[in-house]
């Protein structure tokens, strides 16, 4: 794993603010690398830091993905769903809940 990405990868991940979700290729995008969302969901999946709220990145279509920590994807919508996030068949309304920009949580250079 590229340790310089994964570092910009977890930073952007820290700039989602609660109630609001980004996608895995939103945080690409963000990180100058808008085709390696699945990397970034690589990387995602072995933070253990409970800093970075990695609960807060979910699919481009909605739906909220995995999740690396216990308790898998149910204690992901619950985490979701403590700070305001409604989850309904594990689907998020992005219209409403994902950040407005990636630039809101990115290092792009323009």
């Amino acid at each position: 794993m590229n340790r310089s990405l994964a570092t910009r990868i977890y930073a952007a991940t820290r700039r989602i603010p609660k109630g609001r979700v980004a996608t895995y290729a939103d945080i690409a995008r963000a990180v100058g690398h808008p085709r390696a969302w699945r990397h970034v969901g690589t990387v995602l999946s072995l933070n253990r830091d409970s800093k970075t709220p990695c609960h807060r990145v979910v699919r481009s279509d909605g739906a909220v993905g995995g999740f690396g920590f216990r308790g898998g994807t149910r204690r992901k919508i619950a985490r979701l769903s403590a700070e305001g996030i409604t989850v309904i068949n594990d689907k998020i309304n992005l219209a409403r809940y994902r950040i407005l920009s990636p630039r809101v949580i990115g290092i792009v250079q323009s």
